[in-house]
């Protein structure tokens, strides 16, 4: 393979965030208390979209709902959430998407845990997942990150990390894409050949602007903008 295609999860290839569906899911299972924890989440989520939210403090603000949790409930709710929650999610143009890398190396690169987003990659077809790695002990979440969580630049670098240990250096492919809606991607955005925003937040939307990146809308239909493969 000389291309690769690298593509954010969250308000990019779904039409929301997996973390938060996560949240509003627990939440109405009642393992969360929406009177305590609703004003929290609002916030966090809001320092993100700007980009100002710590890389471990948005990670360990999700991953602290695993703890109080057996392996086998939440897998349990996992399979539910998958159902009601994200596969009505994907609209048909990020499948289509997907498809035309079909001849690539396709990689889902996402900030969110593995433990959520392992079953909606296998959904999507994408063999490849790059995902922040929550600690486990004595077959228990313990509500941290184990190793470097794949957000910001810490996305560009397990990428990065992950391809050098394939023996495929970032640099050696003859073409790359990436595909993300969040400022927070900037770093690895800037180093493929082919950044793309999609249905971009403000800030990244006036980057693309800026530099003359391609952006372009999964929202409703695959537009023909979107650069060929």
């Amino acid at each position: 393979m000389t291309r690769l295609a690298l593509f954010d999860l969250d308000n990019t290839l779904l039409t929301g965030d997996s973390d938060d569906e996560w949240f509003d899911f627990l939440v109405e299972r009642g393992a969360v208390d929406r009177d305590a924890e609703t004003a929290a989440h609002a916030e966090l989520v809001g320092r993100y979209r700007e980009g100002r939210v710590g890389t471990l403090e948005f990670c360990e603000f999700f991953l602290r709902f695993f703890v109080p949790h057996e392996q086998a409930r939440l897998l349990a709710w996992r399979d539910d959430y998958l159902r009601e929650r994200i596969v009505p999610r994907i609209p048909d143009s990020a499948r289509e998407l997907l498809a035309r890398h079909r001849d690539d190396l396709v990689v889902i690169a996402t900030a969110t845990n593995r433990f959520l987003t392992e079953p909606i990659a296998a959904e999507l077809g994408v063999a490849h997942l790059i995902a922040t790695e929550p600690e486990l002990r004595d077959g228990r979440f313990t509500g941290k990150v184990s190793g470097t969580p794949s957000f910001r630049e810490g996305k560009a670098v397990r990428v990065q990390e992950w391809l050098a240990a394939r023996g495929q250096p970032l640099d050696e492919f003859a073409e790359s894409w990436f595909y993300s809606d969040s400022i927070n991607d900037r770093p690895l955005l800037e180093r493929v050949t082919h950044p793309v925003a999609v249905d971009p937040d403000a800030r990244l939307r006036g980057l693309a602007l800026e530099r003359n990146w391609k952006i372009i809308s999964l929202r409703n239909t695959l537009p023909s903008r979107i650069p060929p493969c």
